[in-house]
Parts: structure tokens; sequence; C-alpha cells
């Protein structure tokens, strides 16, 4: 039981000793606090199995401490304690989600089965979230939108890698969809009923990274009251992804490498390593092979992170996907606004889809949310933000540059994605408007490799 962590909030010290020793003495960790303000920054930073606050406190009450736990996580687990007199307080902390309340003076045993039993409702919080949170969100191929040959590759290397253990490097410019992949690659394993952990290695302090990745024990730094188990072994069983693995400090890489190698983890404040079993998938907008020529990122460490590599196309490197994103995002902007859907125009079409996005797909989508919500019963060029505006007017123009002038065949396969886009991909519509027969235009695809 000692990996449960029990905080007991009681203003009064006599009364808060004593639930200490109680608690204790059936084989918890206990950290106390004197005032809900004080309980809340322990909360925050600990795992803490079950809360067990006084209802009335100086300052704020356990009420509203409870509103605020719940706040930060709703699954987390408060009993109440109130005297007889104040049970209809408890009854109304039951209904903002106290998990039990106890009656003071309490009966000692009554207090442990109320904590015994909260500790089983938490492990079973545990393994359904995890089971929640991947089958809810449901990140399968079905988010990735897009039909372009160099996307598709992708999607058979998901399928082919996700079967085995070993190690990922996603590669690709922000907002091209590097979580999404690496979802992809953790639901089509068999890990997926494990959990999915994703930190963003750029984030956070390098201090508390180390904290995050690895764990800490009890006291090893100011305000580490409690062992914290970290990333690497509360993924075990499933995936952890590395977002940003570029911006990792080079003392943390030393470490990350020997974790990698070993398959084990040295807590912070540990003499002794911990075993974990987590499938390890990296991501990185940098450029690695060029950080390691810099010194900038350990090679051994790239060579141990890049046994699978994968590099994500940027958006304006497969245009012929805009116009079904573009659709995809509408469809979802009118769910989320539960509006009526909107078509987008012509016109919008085609500035979109020769706007070069470098905020990629990400940029797309809050393109398309805005402009749903400030266009009328279309979306127009008028509804998007103007560095995609300024595309209308130049939709097919070349830059003045002869170096960057478009050929005629380019010019045609651009003319061929926009009409497909204006008209839903209806290609027996499309040939009509361009005035060719349906079997020209699917040749022109093929040629264009279009479909």
């Amino acid at each position: 039981m000692a990996q449960h962590t029990i905080l007991v909030v009681e203003d009064e010290e006599l009364m808060r000793s004593i639930l200490r020793r109680l608690i204790e003495g059936s084989g918890y960790d206990v950290v106390s606090a004197d005032s809900a303000e004080s309980a809340l920054a322990v909360f925050a930073e600990n795992e803490i199995s079950v809360t067990i606050t006084d209802i009335k406190m100086s300052g704020i009450d356990g009420i509203e401490l409870l509103d605020r736990i719940k706040a930060i996580d709703n699954d987390a687990l408060v009993v109440i304690m109130t005297a007889y007199s104040s049970v209809d307080s408890a009854v109304a902390a039951l209904r903002k989600g106290a998990y039990d309340y106890v009656t003071k003076p309490f009966v000692n045993e009554d207090l442990l089965q109320t904590v015994k039993n909260a500790i089983q409702q938490r492990e079973l919080f545990r393994e359904n979230r995890a089971l929640r949170r991947e089958l809810h969100k449901q990140y399968t191929f079905s988010e990735i939108v897009g039909k372009s040959d160099s996307l598709q590759k992708i999607f058979a290397l998901v399928q082919k890698v996700a079967g085995t253990n070993a190690t990922v490097l996603i590669q690709g410019e922000s907002g091209t969809g590097k979580e999404l992949i690496a979802r992809a690659i953790h639901l089509n394993s068999s890990r997926a009923s494990q959990p999915f952990l994703a930190v963003n290695c750029g984030a956070l302090p390098e201090s508390i990274l180390e904290s995050e990745l690895f764990g800490h024990t009890k006291g090893s730094f100011t305000g580490a009251v409690a062992d914290k188990k970290g990333l690497f072994r509360s993924a075990s069983g499933g995936t952890l992804f590395l977002d940003e693995i570029g911006e990792m400090p080079l003392q943390l890489q030393v470490k990350l490498l020997r974790a990698l190698q070993e398959h084990e983890v040295t807590p912070v404040g540990a003499s002794t390593s911990v075993k974990f079993d987590a499938r390890i998938i990296a991501a990185t907008n940098r450029n690695l092979e060029e950080d390691v020529k810099a010194n900038r990122f350990r090679e051994d460490l790239f060579y141990r992170l890049n046994v699978i590599e994968m590099s994500l196309p940027s958006l304006r490197e497969r245009r012929e996907d805009i116009p079904l994103l573009a659709k995809h995002f509408a469809a979802k902007s009118a769910r989320s606004q539960n509006a009526a859907e909107k078509p987008v125009s012509r016109e919008a079409m085609a500035a979109l889809v020769n706007y070069d996005w470098p905020g990629n797909v990400r940029e797309l989508e809050n393109a398309i949310e805005r402009a749903f919500i400030l266009s009328g019963d279309e979306i127009d060029v008028d509804s998007f933000p103007a560095k995609v505006r300024d595309n209308a007017s130049r939709s097919f123009r070349s830059r003045d540059d002869d170096a960057f002038r478009p050929t005629l065949e380019e010019m045609e396969r651009r003319y061929l994605i926009d009409v497909l886009g204006s008209v839903g991909d209806d290609k027996a519509k499309a040939a009509h408007i361009l005035g060719i027969d349906l079997s020209t235009l699917y040749r022109k695809l093929k040629r264009y490799e279009e479909i």
C-alpha cells in the first residue's frame, strides 16, 4: 500500500497528528496540510490517492477545497470529515462530487474502511480512465484526413510498425499531425488498451522535466513530499510520446539514452534503478541530423531513437488534400457550433489550395473555424484571415522571378485540383466544367498522381 499517498487537511494540530498516525499505521503514506491553501499546493505537486479534509476550517473551508481539487482533477477522491451537527453540509458535499463523508468523533475502523474503499475506487478509475481516453477520442486513421500518395505511404508504414515494439522518430513541421500519427501507431498496436502518455520536452524546465520523466523519491528536493513514479513507469504496458525531443537539454539526453538502452530509469533522489515497459515514440520539428553536427543533440541518442523514421509531409507538399481537409473541418465546425453545414465557395477553395500554410493542418483548421463563424450561408474568401485572402486574387498567378514560374503542366494540375475541390470531388461534374470526357479526366489525374 506504500504507493498510495493520503492527503490529510485539518487545521487542528492534535487531530491532524491523530489522523496521520492512524493512517500511517495501516501502511499508507501520509502528507498533511493545516489549511486548504497549502493543501492545494501539495495536491498539485504530488500523486495523491485520497484527500481527507475537515469541512470547517478558517479561510477556505472543506466544500470550497473540494471544488478546487475537482477543478484540478475531476476524478479526485475526497472524503469529508464533519461533526454530527453538520451532516447536511456533508450531504451537500456528496452532491458536489465528494467520495464519502465521516462524522466526528469517528470510529477508527470505519475511517480506515472508507480509505480502503476509496483506494479501490481509485484503482478502477485509473484503469478505466486510460481506456476511456483512448477509446472515446478515437485517434485512428479517420482523424487523419487525406488521400495523397505521401500520406498513404505514412499510413502503410504505421500499419507495418504498429505491431512491433520498435522506437519511432516522427519528423515534420509544426502542425503536420505528429501526435495523431503517434496515437495511430499506439491504437493499432497490442498496447492499445494501455495508457498513451505524452510530454512536450520543450515546455518544461530541465529539473521539472527530469522528475516528470523519471520520477522522484520522497524528500529528494523541496516539495517532494511523496514518491512519484514518472511517465516512463506510468506508461508501462503502453506508449510514451516524447514530443519536441530536439528541445531536450543535453544533460537529460544522457539519462534518456541510458533509459532506452537499459529499459530502466533511476528516479531523482534514488540510488537504484527501476525497470519499465513502455514503447517510445519521439517527434521533432527540427533537423536532428543538423543538430547532431552542431553538437546540440547527441549522435548516439539520435540513432537510438531513429530505429523507424517517419517524415510527415507539409500541407503545401500535399495540396490535393486541402479540399478534403477544408470540408472535414467545416463539418467539424458545424457540429461544434450546433449549426448547419456550410459549403466552401469555389473562390475560397482556390485561395486555400494556393496558400502555403506555414502552420500546416493546424493553421488550416483554425482558418476554417474562423471562417465558419464569420461567414454567411457559405464559407467565402472574405471570411478568411488576410494572408489567406490575398491568395484569391493571385490563385494561379506566378511570381515575378522566372525561377518560380510554374510549367503549363503544373498550372493544369492546380486547375484540376481547384475544379475538383469546388464540386466536392465529383469527377463527372468536374469533367463537364472542364469540357473533357470523364475518361480523359481520369487519365490526367492518374498522370498527376492525384488518385
